[in-house]
C-alpha cells in the first residue's frame, strides 16, 4: 500500500497513513513497528560546557543526567510562557536535539545568542541526520527514538511495520502529552499540560520562567488544565485544532489534537478553564464529548 501523506500543518509531508491506520496502531501498541519521523529538525551541541549550558536555559536537571538516556525539557521566556519543547539525547560527547521543523530556525538563533563566552557549539543538522520512532515498547517521550545518518535506513527495519503520523498521534492524545504549537498557545505555561515532573525538574536550579511555574505550583490553580476528550463518533469528521470548545454556550477553552484510535475511537486533548466542572458534556465544532482527566503519576507533590 503507498503512503498517504500529511498535507498541511507542522506535519507536512511527513507520512500520514498507508492504508490501514487501526493495523499501524496495533503494531506500535505491540512494539512491532516504526516510524520515519525525518520531517523534524535535528540539533546537536557540542562542547565541554553543553550540559551545564542546557541545564540553565531549560526546565530540565542536565547536569547529572545519564549518557544514552533519553529525556525531554522545555525553553520559556521570562513569564513562563512555553516557547520550545526539546527531545534530548547525549551519547557522552554530542548532545541531540529533536524538535518541531518549524521551530527550527527560532531555537537555533536563540541558542546561539546565549553562548557567551562558554565552550557551546550548537548546530543545525536536519540535512544530514533524521529522527526515527524504532520498535520496542512506547515509552513517555514518544520513543522509543533513534537518530541516524539520512539514507537507506529503511532497510534496518524492514521486518517491521511502518506506520505514518496518525498511529504516533492517536498513541499521544490516549497517552495524554501535550505537543508544541496544538496544546499550547502565546500564553501556555508548563502547569497546566502535564510537564510537571516530566519536562519540568521541579527540584533544580534557576531557568527563565522558573519563578513563574514555582509560584503557580505553590498556589496550587493554574487558570487552565488539559483533559481528554471522548468525542461522540456519529460524525465522520473529527473537529479542527483550534475549534472553540464550549460548555452549554460559553466558550471554555480549544482543541488541541484529534484522533481515531484503534480501541477509544474519536479521542483529543482539549485545554480548558480550570473550573470547567470535569463532569460536564462539552461540545467541539458541534460534536458531543465527554471529559477524563490526565493523570500524571511522575507530577511532584505539592507535599514532597
Amino acid at each position: 500500500m503507498s503512503a498517504v501523506l500529511v498535507e498541511a500543518g507542522p506535519d507536512k509531508d511527513a507520512i500520514w497513513h498507508f492504508g490501514q491506520p487501526s493495523h499501524e496502531q496495533r503494531a506500535l501498541y505491540e512494539g512491532r513497528a516504526w516510524a520515519d519521523l525525518s520531517h523534524r529538525a535535528v540539533l546537536t551541541v557540542t562542547g565541554e560546557d553543553r550540559r551545564s549550558w542546557l541545564n540553565n536555559l531549560t526546565t530540565q536537571e542536565l547536569v547529572n543526567w545519564q549518557s544514552n538516556e533519553w529525556t525531554t525539557a522545555l525553553i520559556l521566556d521570562a513569564q513562563g510562557h512555553i516557547q520550545h519543547q526539546l527531545f534530548l539525547f547525549d551519547d557522552g560527547v554530542t548532545t541531540w536535539i529533536h524538535t518541531e521543523r518549524d521551530a527550527e530556525a527560532a531555537l537555533i538563533a536563540f541558542l546561539e545568542k546565549m553562548v557567551f563566552m562558554l565552550r557551546v557549539d550548537p548546530q543545525v543538522v536536519t540535512d544530514r541526520y533524521a529522527v526515527i520512532r524504532v520498535p520496542g515498547a512506547a515509552d513517555n517521550l514518544g520513543g522509543p527514538y533513534e537518530i541516524v545518518e539520512r539514507g537507506n535506513y529503511a532497510e534496518k527495519y524492514s521486518d517491521f511495520t511502518q506506520v505514518g503520523t496518525w498511529a504516533l498521534e492517536a498513541e499521544r492524545v490516549a497517552q495524554g502529552r501535550a505537543r508544541l504549537h496544538w496544546e499550547t498557545d502565546y500564553k501556555s505555561i508548563p502547569n497546566e499540560l502535564g510537564f510537571l515532573g516530566s519536562a519540568v525538574h521541579m527540584r533544580k536550579g534557576c531557568y527563565p520562567g522558573q519563578e513563574t511555574v514555582a509560584k503557580v505550583f505553590n498556589l496550587g490553580q493554574p487558570p487552565r488544565r488539559i483533559v481528554m476528550l471522548h468525542l461522540d463518533g456519529s460524525d465522520s469528521e473529527l473537529p479542527p485544532h483550534g475549534a472553540k470548545v464550549f460548555l452549554a454556550d460559553k466558550e471554555v477553552g480549544f482543541l488541541g489534537t484529534s484522533a481515531r484510535h484503534y480501541e477509544l475511537g474519536p479521542i483529543a486533548l482539549a485545554v480548558v478553564k480550570r473550573n470547567t466542572p470535569l463532569d460536564a458534556t462539552l461540545t467541539v465544532d458541534g460534536v458531543a464529548a465527554n471529559q477524563e482527566e490526565i493523570s500524571r503519576p511522575d507530577s511532584p507533590s505539592r507535599s514532597a
